[in-house]
């Protein structure tokens, strides 16, 4: 491909030194995903449910020997240092005790050379900064990614327009939300016109409010007859007072006619229209409120103002998202190789665990693959069987991969939405204790009888660790989701049992286990409690050692999905001007931070 957008970078694809091109870049990743037993463990074959419903558990049955001390003596924060920061040649030249073995070692480079580089340079050294009245509603995280996106397409938006001699009408949206980034676009010194297209009509509502406080948009006038409207309002409970229905019964009760009803404007404030002036040298927004179900834009053109006076041939539009979720990122990438009015994309994904599967659920057998931590949930279960065409894997390359493809489970993705590098000690500590409690919960549904194993092969015996006990790879437990709990249920854990228990037994979202968790926990004691905790607390090292490498090995995965999006790109020559992948946010504020960008020929 010619370079002919200053906008890109140097390479496609933010890839380690360590690689001399992209394709050997692209090749060392799909070997190590489809090759490596510990990654696919790591990624996809640990759930915290099971983490000690056998003996001696998953770290000892699964975890490398000779890395167990080593783990288990090191304190979190420290080796969250080792995994993600320190220098791992200076480590491996250290010998002693207390020192990470030499594969453990070897591991940690693996994930590190194969994971793409989030380090962010802001596209111009200075940008404009958001006004007051345009950054309403925004959190500190939400400010940095729309004032660093909105410079960006900027950018982005004036190189397409030189390279292919058209300037672009509007830029796509895709799952605006309250349209933050839209409402940025539109004010000045931007000043474009935006598309936002949103599924929930009460996120629409509440942006076209905000785009009303930006200046934006004005809120509808109301002509009313103000005498009669005052009587009215006097003759009613003021709890009635935005209750139109209410106010036409007290007009009528007054012997207000009709006519003179309709002549009064009984909407409240709430209920009036934002209206929106289009002017020349000025931004401007529609919304669309639709559910995408793939990337074909027709529905959302079809309702759009321009092509009352213009065809659809007069459009020259730029699909972008911050973080649009699950599939909703493959059909804004998609929309550019099916739709002709959309000539570049630029989007940010996030929520990976959302995304469906196109291949089904993964089918290596490695010697500790679970098989596939069965269920979570039933919705796990249905999106992983239903092989959606619109799911991961997007390429070709990645589809038909060793004659397989590559297959990511719910619980890969999952992990690839965490954010190691910025876990503090203290909310490391929360999430752990959090964790730790529910798997020992766990524990105890099953000794109690709440739930039982589920078997995946022989259970007689013949599939036994070495020390002949059962192996924790030949079942599962069948799973209770309890979500989040109150805050004062985490402040130990006989207050996290107590409270799952009355959350189980008391609320009809649960009604499928009220009677035998009533049953079969109804008579626990504080003391059984406490005997339980004291039993697995020396162990909980253990599930903060797995958890953390979890995370830290979905770098992988992250750089999988990502990677697979750039390929989808890339495969279509045909249409595809230019393809890369770049970070636009600084990974500390916000580390869903890879745009992938792509340009029509």
């Amino acid at each position: 491909m010619t370079v002919d957008f200053t906008a890109r970078p140097e390479r496609p694809l933010p890839y380690s030194d360590d690689f001399s091109s992209a394709d050997q870049y692209v090749d060392s990743l799909l070997d190590f995903a489809t090759n490596s037993h510990l990654f696919q463990f790591l990624c996809g074959g640990v759930h915290i449910l099971d983490f000690f419903t056998s003996e001696p558990g998953l770290f000892v049955s699964a975890v490398p020997k000779e890395w167990q001390d080593y783990l288990v003596q090191t304190e979190p924060m420290v080796l969250l240092d080792f995994l993600m920061r320190d220098d791992l040649d200076t480590l491996a030249a250290q010998t002693g005790p207390g020192q990470p073995p030499e594969t453990l070692i070897q591991y940690v480079k693996d994930i590190r050379k194969l994971s793409l580089r989030r380090s962010f340079q802001p596209s111009k050294p200075k940008l404009p900064v958001l006004p007051r009245q345009v950054a309403l509603g925004m959190n500190t995280k939400k400010v940095h990614e729309v004032t660093h996106f909105s410079g960006y397409i900027d950018r982005l938006s004036e190189d397409v327009a030189r390279v292919r001699g058209k300037e672009l009408t509007h830029l796509v949206d895709f799952g605006s939300g309250q349209n933050y980034l839209g409402r940025a676009l539109a004010s000045p010194p931007y000043n474009k016109h935006i598309v936002a297209v949103e599924s929930k009509e009460a996120n629409t509502a509440g942006a076209k409010d905000l785009d009303i406080l930006s200046g934006l948009a004005e809120r509808e006038k109301r002509i009313r007859n103000k005498k009669l409207y005052h009587r009215i309002m006097e003759s009613v409970d003021p709890s009635e007072a935005n209750d139109e229905e209410a106010l036409k019964r007290a007009a009528k009760a007054l012997g207000v006619t009709d006519e003179d009803i309709a002549t009064i404007d009984l909407r409240s404030r709430k209920e009036l229209q934002a209206t929106y002036a289009r002017e020349e040298g000025k931004g401007s927004i529609e919304y669309v409120v639709a559910k995408l179900g793939d990337a074909d834009l027709a529905p959302v053109i079809s309702q759009l103002e321009y092509t009352e006076t213009h065809s659809e041939d007069d459009l020259s539009m730029m699909a972008v998202s911050i973080h649009s979720c699950g599939n909703l990122s493959h059909y804004g990438i998609r929309s550019m190789v099916l739709n002709s009015s959309i000539h570049a994309v630029a989007i940010v994904g996030c929520c990976y665990n959302l995304l469906t599967e196109k291949l089904g659920p993964p089918t290596f057998k490695p010697c500790f693959s679970r098989p596939t931590l069965q269920p979570l949930n039933a919705r796990v279960v249905r999106e992983s069987e239903r092989r959606d065409p619109q799911g991961f894997p997007m390429s070709e390359k990645l589809s038909t991969y060793n004659d397989q493809g590559i297959r990511l489970n719910i619980t890969a993705r999952m992990m690839a939405c965490q954010a190691p590098g910025n876990w503090t000690d203290k909310e490391s500590d929360a999430f752990f204790t959090r964790h730790f409690y529910r798997a020992v919960l766990q524990r105890i549904f099953l000794d109690k009888g709440v739930i039982s194993k589920v078997y995946h092969g022989p259970s007689d015996g013949e599939d036994e660790g070495e020390d002949g006990n059962e192996s924790p790879f030949n079942f599962s437990t069948n799973p209770v989701v309890i979500g989040s709990l109150r805050k004062q249920c985490y402040t130990s854990f006989s207050a996290y049992v107590r409270g799952a228990i009355t959350k189980l037994t008391t609320n009809t979202d649960f009604s499928q286990y009220s009677q035998i968790v009533r049953e079969k926990l109804s008579d626990i004691t504080d003391e059984e409690i406490a005997k339980y905790e004291a039993a697995y607390l020396p162990r909980k090292r253990e599930l903060s050692a797995v958890w953390s490498l979890m995370a830290f090995s979905a770098c992988v995965v992250e750089s999988l999905i990502v990677t697979d999006r750039y390929l989808f790109l890339k495969e279509h020559s045909d249409i595809v001007r230019d393809c890369w992948v770049e970070t636009v946010f600084d990974y500390g504020q916000s580390p869903r931070n890879l745009v992938v960008v792509g340009i029509k020929k």
